[in-house]
């Protein structure tokens, strides 16, 4: 299983836009990308500009059929003029998991 973390901070004031955009996204994942095995979307407790996502993909395929959606590069179109920094994307080869 292959996974990418995402650590996205958003503007002041763009906290909802953002939310929604990522909502978009993991409709479409829901929907459309069967070896997507998990998108988690989270916004920080005490920070709400913060937002994490967790993404499992069956294998780099998916991965890379996820990444090169046109849902993704709406995505990034909606998100890069409210970043407030980059992203910060690490991926991973899962070690572990609970199901």
């Amino acid at each position: 299983m292959i996974t990418i973390t995402a650590i996205i901070r958003v503007r002041q004031g763009y906290e909802q836009t953002m939310a929604q955009a990522l909502l978009e996204v993991a409709e479409h994942v829901r929907a459309n990308e069967p070896d997507t095995q998990g998108f988690f979307i989270s916004q920080d407790e005490k920070d709400p500009r913060v937002f994490t996502t967790y993404e499992r993909f069956t294998d780099r395929a998916a991965m890379d059929t996820h990444n090169n959606s046109a849902v993704v590069a709406r995505f990034f179109g909606i998100a890069k003029p409210i970043l407030d920094g980059d992203v910060i994307l690490i991926t991973a080869n899962e070690i572990s998991t609970k199901a």
